[in-house]
């Protein structure tokens, strides 16, 4: 990369396809975290687990978007041994603590304790919160509200990194025929999670947009997905032979 990357900085990759080869092959290409996705990939939450396993051995950190922030979901997903959580359209401190109690046993939350899930060996391991990895939880801001939400909702205890989602935030500035750049959405964002001592992420298509993101202070970043990679391979392919 044309540039020096901070200390904090975690590259990360979309996987939407469900395919446990693909989610083996990013987890050993030197990314720090993937990014599978429930809210608009290809697979159920069933293939998730498969997947997570792919990743066995290798350092990287596993994250779940939720497609939607209910309860047993998170819970589920946490047992199954992802590292963490993505849930879209926060948009309140309400939204943000339902998502935190979700994820914390008792008296922090309200997730259900299981002693035989992958999170735990099975069983092999005690379940005991003090001794697990603490999930790391990302909510997405992806509207005007949200973004106008977002340093209450950075300063909640157990947020760990605002994430923007640049295609829905984006669509609800035209929805809302906002005289506000996205550019300033970014920037405000960025600044909420700063003064919480929080981190901030986003998602990009291309690497030449990262040297802005770090600028402005972002950590957690995401470069394209699989689908994204296989679609402009074959694109070029063609192009390339017609």
């Amino acid at each position: 990369l044309p540039f020096m990357t901070p200390p904090s900085f975690k590259l990360g990759t979309w996987l939407s396809l469900g395919s446990t080869t693909v989610a083996e092959l990013a987890a050993d290409s030197g990314f720090d975290w993937l990014l599978f996705d429930l809210e608009h990939g290809s697979a159920t939450d069933a293939a998730i687990p498969d997947q997570l396993r792919a990743t066995r051995g290798s350092p990287i950190q596993t994250i779940v978007r939720v497609g939607a922030p209910h309860h047993d979901l998170i819970g589920r997903v946490l047992d199954w041994g992802a590292a963490g959580i993505m849930v879209p359209r926060v948009c309140s401190v309400d939204d943000a603590e339902r998502i935190v109690k979700a994820a914390h046993y008792a008296p922090r939350g309200h997730r259900g304790v299981a002693r035989t899930v992958r999170a735990v060996g099975y069983g092999l391991r005690p379940n005991d919160e003090k001794q697990m990895p603490r999930p790391k939880i990302i909510a997405q801001i992806e509207t005007l509200d949200a973004v106008d939400q977002a340093a209450a909702i950075a300063a909640v205890d157990g947020i760990d990194v605002l994430f923007i989602g640049p295609a829905d935030l984006g669509y609800d500035l035209l929805a809302q025929k906002s005289e506000r750049s996205y550019a300033d959405c970014v920037t405000r964002v960025a600044l909420a999670a700063r003064e919480s001592g929080k981190e901030c992420g986003i998602l990009l298509r291309r690497t030449e947009d990262m040297a802005a993101m770090l600028e402005l202070g972002l950590s957690w970043i995401a470069v394209d997905s699989d689908i994204g990679l296989i679609r402009e391979g074959y694109e070029r392919i063609v192009a390339a032979a017609k």
